[in-house]
């Protein structure tokens, strides 16, 4: 006898007779005959009777199909399968409809969720199919009941979710030394520890992809400087060599000589050995430079995941105060200011200056001069962006200034904003480290839901009870995707559990990544303050200091609770201000569709990241910052202060360094800015006019805007979705 039904979807329910009779009932009634209920009684008894105590739908549908076979009645066996395909059709029919938008490359959300991937080339339509049909695999049978319902009601949103089978975790900051100082093995591909600074170069680069396909977020590099630096002097002891003995002369004396810069200057005037040591000097800076552009160059064409996308790559440098630590940041420099090919501005990596007092930002400081460098190229290129290592919550109290290794003590940072530094479970430090998943909570869901409480502290406290509820859940929901997670075995990640994860070298292959993986973080994101703060109080927070308070008060409220969930649970539990790219759009529709469009809360198409300021909202970048700025220290999962200045910033690096100047004392964490800067799509040419329609070098009017979309570049807005495009356009100058 039939006790429970097993659905579609998963879900295991209580076996009820009357969905089989009116099944039947349908079919009969399409038919000359019309119903016949002493037969529907009489099938429906027999299936109860003779099935399994658990069965599937589609068990029990087959034997509805036999018993009407079986019966006087075969024209209604023939309707009701005719009625089952259609019903199978139609369940098909949504993916269906979207696999032809993939096949017929459509330009929309589907196939524009992520900018930093073509869906358009052959691999990328292939990862776009595996992507959107694993998502439900997931949502059946890998998500608990109440998540499901959480993301069905459109509370949170799981980001990667297509990754979820896989067991990966999202990204790490790779100690790039373990990988140059003593090789690698990874899959079928060896590589031999580096002995110049063309071989560190390319190892970098090959680390950052190869990670990269046993991932599903970004790769970043903490030390950029630190790593490189000591291939710099291998290399000069090489171009030492070959000129000795070009010259048939000992100059080993060089080997041991002070250099206090490796400058390239001109061989006029210099005689002798000075000449000979210049020469050195000169082909030495001349082969880092060549390694920088080629590092850029590969960076931005080397394809990961089935050659569908740049790798998401990141470089964290500054704070390297020798002669060849200043050497490498120079050229990297040096080269990102060039650009690539023929003058375009490089997409990736994402370059993070590392800024610190007595360091890398004051006059007097070892690289002010490499900072004031780093802010021309900013003004021009984007990049690099800023991260402060004075701020109180960026700091270790083990850094030490006379420590070589002291960048293990330097927070770095990654992709859009995320941060990886407190560390329940080990070293607090952010290399060989990265974030585990994270989930996203509609925090203007929830303001929508209590807006029409008249009283204001019932509203407050119906809202942080909902919040409460949600955060609960998706605490729950990030923990079920650990437990899964920790079951991964480490061959399954060769080089990240070799070379790259904390303590993963110490497992062997067949063991599982549990004992390590700890020590990554679960984040919790939220999106749309500002949107949340208008439905709770009128107004967001870049408008009102009532709306101001009650933000910090939720924000540090969901940090409070995120630290009660690291003790709970024992784990690294850590608030991201998410970096919305396709999830700006999606909880936006949800919400309208069910809400309708309320003025200030759901009238535009997106949400506002995180809890960042109304892009439409005309304020100066001093209110900005000062608004924004509190925030950074409750989401130590990740954050951004981002700056819109006007016209050509190009020759007017003090208007960057303004900006970090308001870093500092504001006590922001991480921050860009953003300029105009065209680009012709046909010959690459770009430039920073306000309203250029029609390429000056080839005469296109293949004309782009160049523009960050979350914290990284995009080479072209063809790939942004309509949510972000709105956005760029709502986008409002800083003044």
């Amino acid at each position: 006898m039939i006790q429970t039904v097993v659905k579609r979807d998963g879900r295991v329910v209580g076996y009820n007779e009357e969905k089989i009779k009116a099944a039947i009932r349908k079919a009969m009634l399409t038919t000359e005959l019309g119903e016949d209920e002493s037969l529907i009684q009489k099938i429906s008894d027999r299936i109860g009777a003779h099935g399994s105590e658990r069965m599937t739908v589609e068990e029990i549908q087959d034997m509805v199909e036999l018993e009407l076979m079986n019966s006087p009645r075969k024209e209604v066996a023939k309707r009701y399968i005719a009625y089952r395909d259609q019903r199978s059709i139609a369940r098909k029919a949504k993916t269906r409809d979207m696999f032809h938008e993939i096949i017929e490359a459509k330009n929309n959300d589907i196939t524009r969720e992520n900018a930093n991937m073509n869906t358009d080339s052959p691999a990328g339509m292939m990862m776009k199919f595996a992507s959107e049909t694993t998502k439900p695999f997931v949502d059946d049978y890998l998500l608990s009941p109440e998540a499901r319902e959480a993301v069905r009601h459109n509370y949170i949103h799981i980001h990667d979710k297509d990754y979820y089978p896989t067991k990966s975790l999202t990204c790490v900051q790779h100690p790039l030394d373990n990988i140059l100082s003593y090789g690698f093995i990874a899959g079928h591909g060896e590589s031999r520890p580096a002995k110049r600074i063309e071989t560190a170069s390319v190892i970098a680069c090959i680390s950052l992809e190869t990670a990269q396909n046993e991932m599903h977020g970004g790769q970043a590099i903490p030390a950029f400087d630190f790593y490189l630096a000591p291939f710099v002097r291998s290399s000069f002891f090489e171009e030492i060599d070959n000129i000795a003995e070009l010259e048939g002369e000992d100059l080993s004396e060089f080997k041991t000589r002070t250099v206090d810069d490796y400058i390239k200057r001109p061989l006029d005037g210099l005689t002798g050995k000075e000449r000979l040591f210049q020469h050195a000097m000169n082909r030495t800076v001349s082969r880092v430079h060549q390694a920088m552009e080629a590092f850029i160059h590969n960076m931005n064409t080397i394809h990961s995941r089935g050659g569908n996308q740049v790798v998401f790559s990141s470089i964290n440098y500054g704070t390297d105060t020798s002669a060849e630590g200043r050497c490498i940041i120079r050229e990297i420099l040096h080269s990102t200011y060039e650009g690539v090919g023929n003058g375009a501005t490089a997409i990736f990596p994402i370059q993070i200056w590392k800024k610190k007092r007595g360091v890398s930002y004051l006059p007097g400081d070892r690289n002010y001069d490499l900072y004031r460098l780093a802010c021309k190229v900013t003004a021009r290129r984007f990049f690099p962006n800023f991260v402060n290592l004075d701020a109180t919550f960026n700091q270790h109290e083990k850094w030490n200034a006379d420590d070589p290794k002291r960048y293990l003590y330097e927070v770095a940072t990654m992709g859009c904003r995320t941060r990886v530094f407190e560390n329940r479970y080990g070293e607090k430090t952010s290399i060989g480290r990265g974030n585990l998943s994270f989930t996203t909570i509609n925090l203007v869901r929830l303001g929508i839901e209590c807006m029409n409480i008249q009283d204001e502290n019932e509203r407050l406290d119906l809202f942080f009870s909902k919040l409460d509820d949600v955060l609960e859940i998706t605490a729950r929901q990030l923990c079920d995707r650990f437990n899964f997670q920790k079951t991964a075995l480490v061959k399954q990640f060769p080089l990240l559990m070799s070379k790259l994860w904390n303590g993963g070298h110490k497992l062997r292959p067949d063991q599982t990544i549990e004992p390590v993986i700890n020590q990554g973080t679960l984040g919790i994101g939220f999106i749309g303050l500002a949107e949340c703060l208008v439905a709770l109080t009128g107004k967001h927070h870049g408008e009102s200091d009532k709306a101001q308070a009650l933000g910090l008060r939720i924000v540090g409220h969901m940090r409070s609770r995120a630290n009660d969930f690291s003790e709970r649970y024992q784990h690294n539990f850590s608030v991201l201000a998410t970096p919305a790219e396709g999830l700006s759009g999606k909880f936006t529709a949800k919400d309208r569709k069910t809400y309708g469009d309320l003025p200030g809360i759901t009238d535009k198409i997106y949400y506002t990241n995180s809890n960042h300021v109304p892009v439409y909202y005309h304020c100066s970048p001093r209110h900005k910052a000062e608004i924004e700025a509190p925030y950074h220290e409750l989401t130590r999962g990740g954050h951004i202060f981002y700056v819109e200045i006007d016209g050509d910033a190009t020759h007017n690096p003090d208007a960057i360094s303004a900006i970090v100047d308001l870093m500092d004392q504001n006590n922001i964490g991480y921050c860009s800015v953003n300029h105009n800067r065209n680009r012709c799509m046909e010959c690459g040419y770009e430039d920073a006019s306000a309203d250029l329609k029609e390429c000056p070098v080839c005469g296109s009017k293949a004309i782009d805007r160049l523009q960050r979309i979350t914290g990284y570049l995009v080479g072209t807005t063809d790939r942004w979705n309509n949510a972000k495009l709105a956005e760029l356009n709502d986008r409002v100058v800083h003044e």
